[in-house]
């Protein structure tokens, strides 16, 4: 089952496994990644890569009365690293700091390290919340991206952001 914040303002924050997501919103939430990373970005990839459930996997979304709004799944690592991905906004719900609020809840439950791997023109973003690059630049899908590291115990790391991209 999902837990929403209901003290959280709308739209609402979902987290939730695999598991306790109904069909539809996980249809939902798989059409939305679809949407974004492989028909706007162009990047024709295997979206269903085993992670969504894998037992450690925490998906994250917010949602409005016409389904999720924005997006991100925690993943566990080797060594219990944590490793942020698929973060996306529907593109109608962009600019209302969705994706931010998102990402801040997500790194108020970390306790050690979090990677990511940033696409290269959002570097800027996610080092509002404590990242910096720790590697070269790389082409995936045709898309540069920078690995991105955020060292554990980061309390002095801002954990939020007024706006998005």
């Amino acid at each position: 089952m999902t837990e929403p914040d209901t003290a959280a303002p709308h739209p609402a924050l979902h987290r939730s496994r695999w598991t306790g997501i109904d069909p539809l919103t996980a249809y939902a939430l798989i059409k939305l990644r679809v949407d974004v990373f492989v028909v706007e970005q162009e990047c024709p990839y295997p979206e269903l890569d085993g992670r969504d459930v894998e037992p450690g996997t925490e998906h994250l979304w917010l949602d409005d009365e016409t389904g999720p709004t924005a997006y991100l799944r925690v993943l566990r690592d080797p060594q219990d690293t944590l490793r942020i991905g698929r973060v996306c906004t529907r593109t109608d719900a962009r600019g209302r700091s969705l994706a931010g609020r998102l990402m801040a809840a997500a790194l108020d439950r970390a306790t050690g390290p979090v990677v990511l791997d940033a696409q290269a023109h959002l570097v800027g973003w996610y080092a509002r919340f404590g990242f910096a690059a720790a590697g070269p630049e790389y082409l995936e899908d045709g898309i540069p991206h920078i690995p991105m590291h955020r060292p554990a115990a980061a309390e002095s790391q801002p954990k939020a952001v007024t706006a998005e991209r």
